[in-house]
C-alpha cells in the first residue's frame, strides 16, 4: 500500500511540474495590452541587444530601473507615502 501511496504522489508531482511547464509562453509581455507602447519596448529591447545593430549596448552598460507599479515615486524631501502621515 505504501509503494502505491508513493507511485500515486510521485506521479502527481511529475504531472503537476510538466503542466506548468508547458503554460509558459515565450510571447514577450504576456500581461501587458498589444499596443504602440508594448511594440516599441519589444523593438527596443531587441534592437540594443542584437550585436549586429548600430544602437548595441553591451551588457555591462545596461542599465534598468524598477518601481512599484511602473511609475517612479518622489524621494526629495520624502516619499509621498510618508508626506500624508502626521
Amino acid at each position: 500500500m505504501k509503494k502505491l501511496i508513493f507511485a500515486a504522489t510521485c506521479t502527481a508531482f511529475l504531472l503537476t511540474l510538466f503542466a506548468c511547464s508547458a503554460e509558459q509562453t515565450s510571447e514577450h509581455l504576456p500581461s501587458w495590452n498589444d499596443g504602440q507602447s508594448k511594440q516599441s519596448i519589444i523593438e527596443f529591447v531587441n534592437t540594443v541587444t542584437d550585436k549586429t545593430s548600430k544602437q548595441y549596448i553591451a551588457p555591462a552598460e545596461r542599465i534598468a530601473v524598477f518601481d512599484n507599479d511602473g511609475t517612479l515615486w518622489s524621494e526629495q524631501p520624502m516619499y509621498f507615502q510618508l508626506a500624508g502621515i502626521r
